[in-house]
Parts: structure tokens; C-alpha cells; sequence
């Protein structure tokens, strides 16, 4: 079994970006599972898939085959083939995800695919339930947050150095409506895990948050 990093957390926290860092300081594969589920997510926008149809839903996910790969050793997510690794930050990509990842069939759908690739290799692995769910038995876990007022500027900063508009009231809106539907959904909640560490990195730069994490594989005895 490879060992496991796994990192959880709410929207806009920075879990994707710390992660990528983690994992190649310490040569590890990183899996970003939220785009697994952007992927999905993706597929059912291109299908025109009613989500409150669980019908349409189940088998929409057994025509949908989400891979990961790597170009230059950055993740793309393939979709029947299909490279849509571009598609994936979207907003209604992302609103749709964080939807769809309460239904057990689309949660069903990805948790083998995740736990296959924790067991075959040394992974970092971030998502909203990951220490809790996907890899309980995980070396380290680490719940990375920051205020909703710190996400959301972040997040209008990307999309502003990408050219993009974007509304700084409704970000925010949207990470706190995030943050409610995570918290309260019924299957595989967004919560801290009761042996992860805490880390807020409203405060902290990315590489005190990197630092931090790998400190904590060190103290946990990781090879």
C-alpha cells in the first residue's frame, strides 16, 4: 500500500494548490478527486442530464468514464477519452459538482477509482471527505480552511489574472452556500476528521502551508 496524505477541506481553501506542491516536494502522485466530480459534472452539463433524476443519473454515470493523466506532471482528467481538464473551473461546472457529490450513485461512481490509485502509489489526495471517507487509514490528514471573506478574494484574484469577470459579493455567496451544502449533506459530509490537524491558512503564505503539512509526515513517522 502506498502511503497517504490526505487533505480536506471547504471551496476556494487552496487544498488543490497546496496539494500539487506537497506532493512534489516528496516526489508523491497528486489526486485531485474534486475534478474527478468536476469531470462528471461536466459529462452530465454535455448530456443535459436533470439532476434531480436519479434515473438519468445512474446511467449517465455507466456511460461516463473518468481517467486520470499526466502531461509534464500536471493531472488532466479524461472523459471518455476526451480531454475537458480546461472545462473544469467553470463556475457551473463547479456549482453542479458540489451538488451531484452528495447522490450515492456519483460517489459510488468515483470511490473505488480513488482508493485503486491510494493503494497503488504514494498520493496526496484533497477533497471534502477524504480523511474521513475515501482514505480513513491515512498517514496524515490534514483539514486546510480560511475565512469565507479570504476564499472568496482569492478566488476573484485567479479570475481576474485570467482575463475573466468577475463579481467579488457573489463569490463569496456562492462559497458560503458551498460551504452549507457540503457541511449538511447526508452522505460523506465536509467535517474535520477527529485525528486530522487543523490548518488555517488565512494568515499563512503557501509555502508556510507546504511546509507545515510536510513537517506533520515527518512527525507522523512517514517514509
Amino acid at each position: 500500500m502506498g502511503y497517504q496524505i490526505a487533505i480536506d477541506g471547504p471551496a476556494g481553501a487552496g487544498k488543490s494548490t497546496i496539494a500539487k506542491l506537497v506532493a512534489e516536494k516528496l516526489d508523491f502522485v497528486y489526486v485531485d478527486t474534486g475534478a474527478l466530480y468536476r469531470g462528471l459534472a461536466v459529462h452530465f452539463l454535455k448530456e443535459g442530464i436533470d439532476e434531480t433524476d436519479e434515473t438519468a443519473l445512474t446511467k449517465a454515470c455507466e456511460k461516463a468514464r473518468i481517467d486520470l493523466a499526466y502531461e509534464n506532471g500536471i493531472q488532466q482528467i479524461l472523459l471518455n477519452g476526451e480531454n475537458i481538464t480546461s472545462l473544469l473551473r467553470e463556475e457551473r461546472v463547479g456549482n453542479l459538482a458540489s451538488r451531484v457529490s452528495a447522490l450515492q450513485v456519483v460517489r459510488e461512481k468515483l470511490l473505488q477509482t480513488q482508493r485503486e490509485i491510494a493503494q497503488k502509489k504514494n498520493v496526496v489526495m484533497d477533497g471534502r471527505d477524504i480523511g474521513t471517507c475515501v482514505l480513513p487509514e491515512a498517514g496524515v490528514k490534514i483539514f486546510l480552511t480560511a475565512s469565507v471573506e479570504t476564499r472568496a478574494k482569492r478566488r476573484y484574484e485567479q479570475l481576474t489574472r485570467e482575463g475573466k469577470q468577475a463579481d467579488l459579493k457573489k463569490i463569496e455567496a456562492d462559497i458560503q452556500e458551498r460551504d452549507h451544502r457540503d457541511s449538511h449533506r447526508e452522505i460523506a459530509p465536509l467535517k474535520q476528521a477527529k485525528d486530522a490537524v487543523l490548518l488555517d491558512s488565512s494568515d499563512l503564505t503557501i509555502p508556510q502551508v507546504v511546509e507545515r503539512i510536510i513537517r506533520e509526515k515527518e512527525n507522523a513517522g512517514g517514509n
